[in-house]
């Protein structure tokens, strides 16, 4: 990730003060400007910077408050806080510092300081998003791995719970995998996965969609405010994809290359259920996918009682 494309929010109620970090700030990144409480938040949340400078003393809303609300708002509850103030006492430093602000820069910028402080609390979050990434990814395919797919599925549940909205899912197994092994040996069987867990991810077309590998043979994609209809049509472009790989597979008792069945489960979420339903009914449907012959899709539109 380079310098370029890192972005910085800067938070002041008074022109000058934005014009001026934009400056010093703006030849290495991009950087944008709210001019008060309110428009950070709505701009924070649209923009997801990598790095926040905000301003203390501002009318309608100080920056404490604004940090306060930052924090609730999921995709930024890690975003680097560095707070910006003319103030000069310990109290101040400590109470922002309390809150979990990253650092404080004090009025009048010193440019060398301004400059290195931002760049080092930019290194810092390139690392950790680094090794939280690896943290996330299938060892194997390099795809999103079993605990990515549980986060981003109770997330994306939650999420569906407050608006209302279909939440689809995905569950995808290799037919005959266990053939294929005892075939071709588990190199190849290793080289299959990767070519078939690509093909998946190259295939979701939404940058909030997620194909993850949940175990073994199986991956999981998760479709938010997705209906039956829409999740049975990416389910049948994704086991096409597939097919077309056409990877050798002698011993399949489907088809000479290697296929997959794909089980659907469309619901819109409630408090009175676990995102587990989803994965249940998901699970059950490819379960009859495979008992119908596997090289297919099923499909089940959950419907509480």
């Amino acid at each position: 990730m380079s310098n370029a494309i890192l972005k910085i929010l800067i938070v002041d109620d008074e022109p000058i003060n934005c014009r001026l970090l934009e400056v010093m700030l703006g030849s290495e990144y991009e950087t944008h400007i709210a001019l008060s409480g309110p428009e950070a938040l709505i701009l924070a949340g649209q923009l997801r910077p990598d790095l926040i400078l905000l301003d203390i003393i501002m009318p309608e809303m100080d920056g404490f408050e604004v940090f306060r609300r930052l924090r609730m708002i999921e995709s930024l509850e890690n975003t680097p806080v560095i707070f910006v103030t003319a103030l000069e006492g310990e109290t101040d430093e400590a109470c922002g510092l309390r809150l979990g602000a990253a650092d404080y820069i004090t009025k009048p910028y010193s440019l060398e300081i301004t400059q290195l402080r931002v760049k080092n609390h930019l290194t810092l979050k390139r690392q950790r998003d680094l090794l939280m990434n690896i943290s996330l990814s299938d060892g194997l395919t390099g795809i999103s791995n079993r605990r990515r797919f549980d986060e981003l599925l109770e997330l994306e549940w939650k999420r569906a719970v407050r608006s209302g909205t279909m939440l689809s899912l995905l569950m995808i197994d290799i037919d005959c995998f266990k053939q294929y092994n005892d075939t071709y040996g588990h190199v190849s069987g290793d080289e299959c996965l990767k070519k078939v867990a690509q093909a998946l991810c190259q295939t979701l077309k939404r940058p909030f969609d997620l194909m993850a590998r949940y175990g073994g043979e199986e991956f999981g994609c998760i479709l938010p405010e997705t209906d039956a209809a829409g999740a049975v049509h990416v389910a049948e472009v994704l086991r096409e994809k597939v097919e077309s790989l056409k990877i050798p597979h002698d011993c399949s008792q489907v088809a000479p290359y290697v296929t997959v069945s794909v089980g659907v489960a469309s619901m819109v979420p409630s408090l009175s259920m676990s995102f587990i339903t989803l994965v249940e009914e998901a699970d059950a449907a490819l379960y009859k996918a495979k008992a119908g012959g596997r090289n297919m899709v099923n499909v089940k539109i959950f419907t509480e009682a």
